[in-house]
């Protein structure tokens, strides 16, 4: 009779749950475009010493007699001698050229000439795919440079 009733028990309890379950796939697909980033360099002179006279070549004491032309600066010819002849002194100069001012905008595909250029080149294609079946199969094909292909398959059960 106690097996009867844990029986009974058993099969009249039904079993209640809420069962969901979701499969989400995607691909991305990406071709890159060409881009160039150009950085233009600006000119820098600097001139440090001690115990030193200067000249440009005419005037005492001048450290430059330099000229801009087309945004560049040139800082001409420096000349230093020792003030006092045997005794300690320092002299140094350094110069960055710039890079020239642009007199117009680039045409498409082409760069100024400059100190600074980052430039890629434009993705191709190719066989560049990708695919999801219904069954879940992820395909996906290689393109030429610059490209990416992503794909994801996720399934996801909650029982409640």
């Amino acid at each position: 009779m106690k097996k009867l009733i844990i029986l009974f028990f058993l099969l009249a309890s039904p079993a209640k749950a809420d069962i969901t379950h979701a499969i989400t796939t995607s691909t991305q697909l990406t071709v890159n475009a060409a881009a160039t980033q150009a950085q233009r360099i600006g000119s820098s002179f600097s001139v440090a010493g001690s115990n030193i006279d200067t000249t440009d070549g005419t005037t005492a004491g001048t450290v430059s007699a330099g000229t801009i032309t087309s945004g560049v600066y040139s800082p001409g010819t420096i000349a230093a001698t020792q003030d006092n002849a045997g005794a300690a002194f320092s002299f140094s100069q350094s110069y960055t050229q710039a890079d020239a001012v642009p007199t117009s905008a680039p045409s498409v595909g082409a760069v100024g000439n400059f100190g600074s250029i980052t430039s890629t080149a434009a993705g191709t294609k190719d066989t560049l795919a990708g695919t999801i079946t219904s069954q879940g199969v992820l395909t996906l094909t290689a393109g030429g440079a610059g490209t990416s292909a992503i794909g994801s398959v996720e399934s996801a059960i909650s029982v409640k």
